[in-house]
């Protein structure tokens, strides 16, 4: 079952990614030219935030510690050390507020 998690206004989502803490995970929130995006924050190859990576061609992540990327509006790995896809979460907008869907 869904459960939408207020994030913030987009008036107030001026850095290219937000992190959100729910229950445990970390998630981030990227802000790309096309929408909103949300993966989970930890790379799947080795304990690094993703959130902390440089962003490159508006559409991929890579991480800071080994330069695995992931396609941040799904989590497909895309390069190795990487093997696993990290998690994604559906984002939407209404009236001018970022919601992330954290499932219960």
């Amino acid at each position: 079952m869904s459960h939408w998690l207020e994030i913030s206004k987009e008036s107030e989502f001026t850095a290219p990614v937000k992190v959100v803490e729910y229950e445990g995970n970390s998630i981030a929130v990227f802000k790309l030219t096309d929408g909103y995006y949300a993966i989970e924050n930890r790379c799947s190859h080795e304990d690094a935030f993703l959130s902390e990576g440089e962003i490159l061609d508006d559409r991929i992540i890579e991480c800071p510690l080994h330069g695995a990327q992931f396609d941040i509006r799904s989590g497909k790995n895309l390069s190795f050390p990487a093997v696993v896809p990290v998690k994604s979460y559906p984002v939407k907008v209404e009236k001018g507020t970022i919601y992330l869907d954290v499932e219960d």
